[in-house]
């Protein structure tokens, strides 16, 4: 009997007035999965991560995390679950150092659950080990000001991490980088997969998906058209004229 899915979504569904965002939407996601999401822009797929998230309620289908219902839950309640993202655009606290940027996520989502409450050394710890894993630990003191872009972008990703979650939606982390900074943000992610963190990919950037991705979703006017092994999916004709027209 196979295992079951870290994460099911089910005719998921989602309109914005009289515009359908989302036609019922079947997706699931294996423990330990590098799975890529794609599709042109409005294709979906920030609308189905706001769903499967939180962050918006689908109007129909249902979620499941690790075998629970989640529909009916917010963003932030789905976290503590272990169902974390990154944003696009990071979005740093500006005016605390690296350390406290991961300490507050820390504090609110693991501090929170039954059972998982750490000390303030082990906090500490916690936060100066992440910043480790993303190549920031000499930056632990300064401000997200001092950073670079794809420097903000490692730290976006550790304060998605600093939540401790199973599954990460890391939302276009390599947008506007540079060949070089986009081979650092693989193999971040590729580190943190190794270390258990199942990972949805959102992206633009062909390269990066066919690299990190063992499988492929793609989306394309509120549907999907195509789900299965990458070399397959990219060579699917309703893929092809998705992207490149007729």
């Amino acid at each position: 009997m196979s295992e079951a899915p870290l994460l099911s979504a089910t005719g998921v569904g989602k309109r914005f007035g009289g515009f359908v965002a989302l036609e019922s939407i079947d997706l699931e996601v294996a423990a330990g999965e590098r799975l890529g999401l794609i599709g042109p822009n409005g294709s979906g797929k920030s609308t189905l991560v706001n769903c499967l998230c939180g962050t918006l309620h689908n109007e129909t289908g249902a979620v499941e995390f690790d075998g629970r219902p989640v529909d009916g839950l917010i963003a932030h309640e789905r976290t503590r679950l272990g169902l974390a993202r990154s944003f696009q655009l990071p979005r740093p606290f500006h005016t605390l150092n690296l350390v406290d940027n991961l300490r507050v996520p820390l504090l609110y989502t693991v501090n929170a659950r039954p059972g998982h409450h750490r000390h303030a050394a082990e906090v500490e710890a916690r936060c100066h080990l992440l910043l480790r894993q993303v190549g920031l630990a000499d930056k632990a003191r300064r401000l997200p000001r001092d950073l670079t872009q794809v420097e903000m972008r490692k730290l976006e990703l550790a304060r998605a991490v600093a939540t401790e979650p199973r599954l990460l939606f890391a939302d276009e982390a390599m947008a506007g980088l540079s060949p070089a900074e986009i081979e650092e943000i693989i193999a971040v992610l590729l580190q943190l997969n190794q270390e258990g963190i199942t990972i949805v990919l959102i992206e633009h950037i062909m390269r990066a998906v066919m690299s990190f991705s063992t499988r492929l979703v793609v989306l394309v006017a509120g549907q999907k058209i195509a789900d299965g092994l990458p070399q397959e999916v990219v060579r699917n004709p309703e893929v092809e004229r998705a992207y490149l027209g007729e």
